[in-house]
């Protein structure tokens, strides 16, 4: 059975859009609508989403800006979107973000329908306890080797760094790989096969399914470069151009932090293996290769101390030192000292509009992935729960002991609508705002 969230600032859309697909015969057991890409990023925290049908132009934050921020919070939402502008750079920034098709209004109900229905189907996970998982990931994605001169030339400069930026160059121009930089960044993946009986060929199998898969996922915007590491650990280089580095709209550690979570999602999802990622920061030029290889390397190390956590950022840990192993204690220490830092924030900014987990983590310069297992493990409650219950617990007090309207105290406590503000305070407190004062 299939959840969807419809975002469109025009009311009659939503509606529209909502009684056509319940009575679509889709297996759509819940239909969630938002007025706002705030209101809709707290749909997506607090529900179960499989599909998010959105607009592109909304007041405070648009459909791109929002892809970004779901992306960020439920990597594997599947998304369509709808605009009334054919705008070629829209449409083309959608599908880079994954968009699985970008409709223009009026709708054509069929062609919705069909879209809708061909998302859904996408969406749908593997059955647990299949065990034929390189069928399944070959009929999702297309099993093939990599580029041998790439993987060589890449596999060299990992273990033997260049005499220098020039030498760098030339190599990597030689193996056709300069293409996808300067600025670059390392993910290895490393899989768990200590709970099955696996033969070599088993694992050489399933490393380049692995590899497959990651460079499926990466290829169309980050142009990845693979490369099998010893121990059937799979390596991927990812790139970033001078014009995106500068690009300051986007942060960085957001987007590793997305590649990572999509990847250990669709990785665990199709070959029910278990998997842990390690991300090393970016670094400009062909020398630092190595460098990242091993940042990437020490970060996948860190799942000792965290066996409960998948995706590792080597950014997230760096403050120990580049060659010394923070104890038990620093490392305690430390984390609590992120999550104080992160509540503190929060406490001083919930009822600003907008706030999002990207700014909380900004503050702490961790990222967000790292962030919520943290804010979680230490107070046993995730991050945007803690700001939900700060807002409804301001609203309540000002519901009981001031004369302000629901809208005013809804603007008082950082939400964009009132109606939203009622459906969030009803699903916290079991009675709506109204029922309250009475």
């Amino acid at each position: 059975m299939h959840r969807i969230l419809i975002v469109d600032d025009e009311p009659l859309i939503c509606k529209g859009l909502a009684s056509l697909l319940a009575g679509a015969g889709l297996g759509i057991t819940d239909i969630h609508t938002a007025s706002n890409g705030y209101e809709a990023l707290d749909y997506l925290r607090m529900e179960e989403v499989d599909l998010m049908i959105t607009d592109i132009q909304m007041p405070g934050m648009n459909g791109i800006d929002l892809m970004h921020q779901a992306k960020l919070i439920k990597p594997w939402v599947q998304t369509i979107v709808v605009s009334a502008h054919e705008t070629f750079q829209y449409a083309q920034m959608a599908i880079r973000l994954g968009a699985r098709d970008y409709l223009i209004k009026p709708l054509n109900s069929s062609q919705l329908l069909d879209s809708v229905r061909n998302a859904l189907l996408n969406s749908e996970k593997p059955v647990s306890g299949d065990q034929d998982y390189l069928a399944k990931a070959s009929s999702q994605f297309c099993l093939r080797a990599p580029d041998s001169g790439q993987s060589a030339a890449l596999l060299k400069l990992l273990v033997a760094p260049p005499a220098g930026p020039a030498q760098g160059l030339a190599l990597m121009e030689q193996a056709g790989i300069a293409a996808s930089g300067p600025y670059f960044a390392m993910i290895r993946i490393r899989a768990d096969f200590g709970g099955g009986n696996y033969s070599a060929r088993d694992k050489d199998l399933l490393a380049y399914a692995m590899m497959n898969i990651s460079c499926e996922l990466l290829e169309q915007e980050w142009e990845p470069i693979p490369c099998l590491l010893p121990g059937w650990e799979v390596g991927a280089l990812i790139g970033w151009s001078e014009a995106k580095y500068e690009d300051t709209t986007v942060s960085k550690v957001n987007q590793l932090d997305m590649i990572g979570r999509s990847l250990h999602h669709n990785l665990d999802s199709y070959l029910h293996l278990p998997v842990t990622l390690g991300i090393s920061q970016i670094a400009r030029g062909a020398e630092f290769l190595s460098m990242l290889s091993d940042q990437a390397a020490r970060a996948l190390d860190w799942s000792g101390k965290h066996p409960d956590q998948k995706v590792f950022y080597y950014g997230d840990f760096s403050w120990s030192g580049p060659q010394q192993e923070a104890s038990d204690e620093e490392l305690s220490a430390q984390s609590n000292l992120i999550v104080e830092r992160s509540k503190r924030y929060i406490e001083e900014h919930y009822a600003q509009k907008g706030l999002t987990l990207h700014e909380v983590s900004q503050r702490n310069h961790v990222s967000p992935n790292y962030l919520s297992y943290l804010f979680k493990k230490i107070t046993g409650n995730n991050l945007w729960e803690y700001v939900i219950k700060l807002r409804m617990e301001e609203g309540r007090r000002l519901l009981m002991t001031t004369d302000l309207r629901r809208y005013e105290v809804a603007e008082r406590v950082g939400y964009e609508s009132p109606e939203h503000f009622s459906k969030i305070f009803k699903k916290y407190y079991g009675h709506s705002p109204s029922e309250l004062k009475k």
